[in-house]
């Protein structure tokens, strides 16, 4: 399987609301994240990150996957993405990002997501 088919199974599994299962399996040990909000190290930090964040969902409307692509070579795949969500607090949010993974194998290693952080 391609880095951008890995990717794409990623997004995939997310719409089917299945992101901690994505995340099991695609995930390095060592993996290390890093948003405008700050950095995450180690799969049990950013597993129990991404546990918050769906635990702050109270309605998951949608998932585009906008583009996909990747440089097989570098091992690096990349995901553009539009989000519509509520969240518990009542707030109803539309979050565009794109995501940047760099692939050891079949694991993500290091991963960085771009959006406005306003």
């Amino acid at each position: 399987m391609s880095y951008k088919e890995k990717a794409q199974d990623i997004y995939h599994q997310l719409q089917q609301g299945k992101l901690l299962d994505a995340f099991d399996k695609y995930y390095a040990e060592h993996v290390v994240m890093t948003e405008p909000r700050g950095t995450r190290e180690g799969k049990a930090e950013c597993r129990a990150y991404e546990e918050q964040f769906l635990n702050n969902i109270q309605e998951f409307h949608s998932l585009e996957i906008n583009k996909v692509g990747s440089n097989e070579d570098e091992a690096t795949s990349f995901v553009e993405s539009t989000m519509d969500v509520t969240f518990k607090d009542g707030n109803r949010v539309t979050m565009e990002q794109v995501a940047v993974q760099q692939w050891e194998n079949d694991h993500i290693v290091h991963e960085r997501f771009y959006y406005n952080n306003a």
